[in-house]
């Protein structure tokens, strides 16, 4: 196990070390952050001063040799436009982000889970078409648009919960501790699960029909065991490896991509800030929050292939081998 953890951190940095050459590249070759911050009144040696104080003016390759060696020491470099530290930036957004994401994928387990479950156990019936029709919607319609339609419903016509915004924060930066923040978090919250409601239940309810069918399941029902125990036991236990890396991709895919939701609902989190650096051409901010995402897809990754070992044995034996 402890060799296997050892590799996967090695590929972990690896994976990292290009995705940092493939994100500055990238980044860098939009624009001039200069055209965007300097008057353009200004004179000639204000705007060399500045390019100088930013290093601009060094080859491409220095520039990201200068990142990097600042990254490894902590240091992701300073807001063009903010003018503080960029992890000090990111950091400030990232509970709102942390928070908006862990609930929606909250809603989206705890109902999809037991829905497609049900789905896949009697795939013939009313209600399991039903089901399949709610995530086909999930899975169609733009999140946008269901934004702006819960809040032409809930903000405009009946008035009981906030259009946007955020709720008064308290420990650790979220609002969740109170009633109020709760109000202003349940529209964005339940509009970005949607989609991963509908995936959810698909994946769940394929996996659920292919298992109902298999050798241990008739064995078990052969045995005598209730239907509950059927499902709770075997059924669930064997779909746990797909459920859980749908969950570990996308629980970091809403975190770093929540921009849609984060601009309609004017919820000031990371996918709001990463717009604000494209418009404003940041490239700091840019470079450091796509790497950041980088080395949370890695993490959440190797989580994910850590849990496998849990919910199966026979990982663990292969794993030990």
């Amino acid at each position: 196990m402890l060799g296997f953890l050892l590799g996967r951190l090695a590929q972990a940095v690896l994976v990292v070390l290009v995705m940092s050459v493939v994100v500055f590249l990238g980044v860098y070759a939009i624009g001039n952050p200069i055209d965007v911050l300097i008057d353009p009144a200004a004179t000639q040696a204000i705007r060399a001063a500045l390019i100088r104080q930013y290093g601009l003016d060094l080859p491409l390759w220095q520039q990201y040799l200068r990142f990097l060696n600042a990254v490894v020491h902590g240091d992701f470099g300073s807001s063009f436009v903010f003018r503080i530290p960029v992890l000090t930036l990111i950091l400030s957004r990232l509970p709102a982000t942390l928070e908006l994401a862990t609930t929606a994928m909250v809603i989206a387990t705890v109902l999809g889970v037991p829905l497609g479950i049900w789905a896949g156990y009697r795939p013939d019936s009313p209600s399991s078409r039903a089901i399949m029709a709610i995530s086909t919607v999930g899975f169609s319609v733009p999140t946008f648009w269901v934004g702006l339609l819960l809040i032409l419903l809930f903000a405009v016509e009946l008035r009981v919960l906030p259009s946007g915004g955020r709720g008064p924060v308290g420990f650790l930066g979220l609002s969740i501790w109170t009633l109020e923040g709760w109000k202003y978090l349940l529209l964005p919250a339940l509009n970005l699960s949607l989609f991963k409601l509908g995936l959810l239940i698909r994946l769940v309810r394929a996996g659920t029909e292919e298992v109902m069918g298999s050798e241990h399941v008739r064995f078990a029902r052969a045995q005598g065991l209730p239907e509950r125990q059927v499902v709770g036991l075997h059924v669930l236990k064997n779909i746990g490896i797909p459920i859980v890396t749908v969950f570990g991709l996308e629980f970091g895919s809403t975190l770093a991509f929540a921009v849609v939701t984060e601009t309609v609902f004017n919820w000031p989190g990371m996918g709001k800030l990463i717009i604000e650096s494209i418009t404003s051409l940041d490239r700091p901010v840019m470079v450091a929050y796509l790497i950041l995402v980088v080395l949370l897809f890695v993490m959440i990754n190797l989580v994910v292939e850590l849990t496998y070992g849990l919910l199966d044995p026979r990982i663990r034996a292969g794993r030990g081998r």
